[in-house]
């Protein structure tokens, strides 16, 4: 009973009927034409009649000049109405198709970052793209024709009742069986076609991910595997697609036994009933060509079926996106923001990914209006989803966050986030020119704008070098950047962004010494007068930070400037003498023994005005 609720979902019908109506103008318009057209199709087997009756047997040869323009206006009525179809069903098609993906899109886009930390993006793509295609059959010539289709047998039935109703019972008999066959078929292979939509995505899924990570791929020369698991996913696609191509075929064979067993009949009884007197010779050509006006509406219902079928599977997975709930689907509610200050507070807050094993407990800082709030400590200690927090990525278990004073819970996700800006040590770039990435936060700003914050973030300089300047094409993922230019870009965009509250996470990690002293200068322009949070191993490049927190275990094992951790001999002197003492035995004196002074405290850097680009 679950397995059948599932197949023949609601949501699946909710989301056909919506279809339908916001493109019934199109549709109704379509089906006038093809009703115009089927029964201008009727003309031509109905003159067999008069041709054999009336011309040939009676011998009235003035009537074929007649019969002969009639079945030609009938012929160009079709044609027209034929292409004036397929054009206006055809654009409703598309125009239905890319409305269901920008509307996936944007859907997906406002999800929760736990569903795509979840969930493939060949997966997503899937939905997005390929489920979308399949409703074409809804809106474009599938459901137009099965109406057509039926309305065409329906007017052949009544004709054939009128010129043999026994022949014509026994014949509905047989196309009964057909009928109970074929919805039996359907409800076999619409499982069918629904898991071909979860291969296809998870074949997607894994052939992006190889793509992406080729790289990787070739270093640990994996060709071989990775060969042999879209191998295995192909091949159980591939089972799949046969086993689907086998019920579909068996629908064909099956409506071949049909025509054939009408056509036995037709022999049988129809011959019995010209050579009784019951029927003329014309009478027995027409009904041979209405009954196939019957029988072949009723076979292309098992392809245009199956379509629609595979339609509804489509909608389906669609529906199940629809159904998770958004990040900002209470935003209506919240408080809206006008502008952010940047004072920040944890009070108590926990959080866990999994129930019962808490990532962060009972954390409690305040990070002042303005203020360099450093992040230190073990690889898992809980850095990063305190930051997540702060970017409402995540909501915490218990306690709270403010922001301004005001719960982050309160106020609205899409106006607090343009208030934020983030520098990631996986500095992602789109494909497009070093302009576009950097205007990526801000798509309306001018060239003048770009180039200024290009200059501060010091990328000015080597994007000069390039050929074509600041039109360049990085390439996918920026491939065709050094890790450290993609770095300067992206400090470039937060910068160009002119956000509040700032997100440095490992921001020169991909820098050598000496670019990395360059982009110091780039860095401090972008935290002044700005609330910015600060992950680094490297903890050189934290020892101006108003406040370091060192986090261990999800807690807050000890808090202060840089100068006095050192001087407590804490966890943060063991962080900072073991990667000194690794970074000497590493570069300067390999093997010999070193133990750091401790520095003298040095004075954050007054905080001015932010400036505004």
């Amino acid at each position: 009973m679950s397995e059948k609720k599932k197949v023949f979902s609601p949501g699946a019908w909710q989301e056909a009927r919506a279809l339908v109506y916001a493109h019934r103008r199109r549709l109704a318009l379509g089906l006038v034409l093809l009703l115009v057209n089927r029964l201008a199709g009727l003309v031509l087997p109905s003159s067999s009649k008069w041709v054999i009756d009336r011309v040939i047997n009676q011998h009235h040869p003035e009537l074929l000049l007649p019969l002969a323009l009639v079945a030609g206006a009938a012929t160009l009525v079709q044609a027209v109405t034929g292409f004036a179809l397929s054009q206006i069903l055809g654009v409703a098609a598309q125009r239905a198709i890319t409305d269901m993906r920008r509307t996936v899109q944007a859907y997906v886009l406002r999800l929760p970052i736990s569903y795509f930390d979840s969930t493939k993006s060949g997966i997503l793509i899937s939905r997005i793209m390929t489920d979308a295609e399949g409703i074409r059959n809804l809106v474009g010539t599938g459901l137009v024709q099965l109406i057509g289709g039926l309305f065409t047998a329906t007017i052949a039935l009544g004709v054939l009742f009128y010129l043999n109703w026994r022949l014509t019972a026994i014949a509905i008999l047989i196309l009964a069986c057909f009928g109970g066959g074929m919805a039996y078929a359907f409800a076999k292979l619409r499982p069918l076609f629904r898991e071909r939509g979860k291969l296809n995505a998870e074949v997607t899924g894994r052939l992006g991910e190889t793509l992406g990570g080729i790289r990787i791929v070739k270093a640990y020369r994996a060709e071989r595997s990775e060969r042999l698991v879209f191998a295995r996913g192909a091949h159980t696609l591939l089972r799949n697609v046969a086993t689907t191509m086998t019920g579909v075929s068996g629908v064909g064979s099956f409506a071949t036994l049909i025509v054939g067993g009408i056509g036995i009949l037709m022999i049988l009884e129809g011959g019995h009933a010209i050579l009784s007197g019951a029927m003329t010779l014309g009478d027995f050509v027409m009904y041979l060509l209405f009954i196939g006006l019957v029988a072949l509406p009723l076979i292309s219902i098992a392809s245009i079926g199956t379509q629609i079928t595979e339609a509804f599977a489509g909608l389906d997975r669609i529906r199940e996106i629809r159904r998770l709930v958004t990040e900002d689907a209470e935003d209506g509610a919240r408080a809206p923001v006008a502008d952010v200050m940047g004072d920040v507070v944890f009070e108590n807050v926990s959080f866990e990914y999994v129930p019962g094993v808490e990532v962060l407990k009972r954390v409690s800082f305040r990070a002042p209006r303005g203020s360099t709030t450093a992040l230190v400590g073990s690889s898992g200690a809980g850095k990063s989803t305190l930051i997540s927090l702060v970017l409402a990525f995540n909501r915490p278990q218990s306690g709270r966050i403010l922001v301004d004073g005001r719960d982050l819970v309160t106020i609205r996700l899409t106006e607090y986030r343009r208030q934020l800006g983030v520098v990631l040590q996986d500095n992602f770039l789109f494909d497009g020119t070093i302009a576009e990435n950097i205007a990526f936060a801000r798509p309306r700003a001018t060239r003048e704008e770009v180039e200024a914050a290009a200059r501060i973030a010091h990328c000015d300089d080597f994007v000069r070098r390039l050929g074509q300047g600041y039109d360049t094409v990085v390439g996918e993922r920026g491939v065709k950047l050094s890790g450290g230019e993609r770095q300067r870009v992206s400090i470039a965009r937060a910068i160009l962004a002119d956000p509040r509250i700032l997100i440095l996470d490992e921001a020169t990690s991909s820098l050598d010494s000496e670019s990395e002293a360059a982009i110091q200068d780039g860095l401090r322009n972008l935290r002044r007068g700005r609330t910015t949070f600060v992950i680094a191993h490297r903890l050189s490049t934290i020892r101006s930070a108003d406040q370091i927190l060192v986090i261990e275990g999800g807690e807050i094992v000890e808090r202060g400037t840089h100068a006095e951790l050192l001087a407590r001999r804490g966890r943060y002197r063991q962080l900072h003498d073991k990667q000194y003492r690794f970074e000497q035995d590493l570069f300067i004196n390999p093997g010999e023994d070193f133990t750091p002074e401790p520095e003298a405290p040095t004075l954050p850097t007054p905080l001015t005005a932010p400036d505004r680009l």
